[in-house]
């Protein structure tokens, strides 16, 4: 059984240097794939439901499909919740079984974010998981504007809180299909100079693959969160499949042959954190 928290694979990576993806899945195929890339690499890894996944599939289902995965692999997998927005909608995930809970406050005034942000931190503390939070807001791209994260407003959020991870905004941006963005490494270095809680990079799809490596193996970045190039690599697996053979409409074999380039696509993300344990042949 390798079902893991949050934490528990984060502070190994904050010790050793290396971080763990946090992959967003949309459905059964997509996890299963992260999973075996993960297992591949000899790395852990973070099975993520997201808004639009559950917005998809109910949360207890999604639970069960996780521990399921998480129970049978020979890495450890963490149990998601990505951009929960009630508190309602978080202790449905932790009864769903979810081993980690990510509460979204960033749109509202600090203060509240902050109290609300600690009563999830608390409930999943209290249930034996673990809690991310968010300070500073990180936008859309094509959507909303971000808000930088305050360096003395994270040192703030990190001790009243007590959360196990802290997502931050410093340039990073979600939804972005190109890796043309970069992050404020001067911004970060000031955050992490506050505090020593893991930190997430949100819209980890849109960072040059450069960067990611050094930021993963030479900061307090422990976490970058990865959905949109891997939903690009399973759209194009997709499309690939389907008009090989026209005349093809079992959906089970088409989906099946998306299994292998999504699991290369997750491979060589996580290789590039460094967390890698060089298990298997690349």
């Amino acid at each position: 059984m390798s079902v893991a928290t949050l934490a528990g694979v984060l502070q190994p990576a904050l010790k050793h240097g290396y971080a763990v993806a946090g992959l967003v899945t949309l459905g059964w195929e997509d996890m299963r794939a992260y999973v075996a890339a993960a297992e591949a690499e000899g790395a852990p890894v973070i099975l993520q439901a997201g808004p639009s996944c559950r917005a998809h599939t109910p949360l207890p289902v999604l639970g069960r499909m996780f521990r399921h995965l998480a129970e049978n692999a020979s890495v450890p997998v963490v149990a998601h919740l990505d951009h929960g927005y009630t508190f309602e909608e978080c202790r449905e995930a932790l009864d769903a079984g979810f081993t980690s809970l990510m509460y979204d406050g960033s749109r509202k005034e600090l203060s509240q974010n902050i109290e609300e942000t600690a009563a999830i931190a608390e409930m999943a503390h209290k249930a034996g998981i673990s809690c991310e939070g968010e300070i500073g807001f990180v936008g859309y791209s094509g959507g909303e504007n971000s808000a930088g994260t305050d360096p003395e407003e994270a040192a703030r959020f990190a001790r009243e809180t007590g959360v196990d991870a802290m997502a931050i905004s410093v340039g990073n941006v979600h939804l972005q299909q190109d890796k043309q963005g970069g992050l404020d490494e001067p911004r970060i270095r000031a955050i992490e100079a506050m505090t020593t809680v893991p930190l997430v990079i949100h819209g980890g799809s849109g960072v040059p693959l450069k960067q990611r490596t050094a930021l993963a193996t030479g900061s307090s970045i422990c976490k970058f969160n990865i959905g949109t190039e891997l939903r690009m690599a399973f759209g194009a697996a997709l499309r690939e499949a389907v008009n090989r053979d026209p005349e093809r409409f079992d959906r089970v074999a088409i989906l099946k042959d998306t299994h292998d380039p999504v699991m290369q696509a997750a491979r060589i993300v996580i290789r590039a954190f460094g967390a890698s344990q060089g298990k298997s042949e690349r």
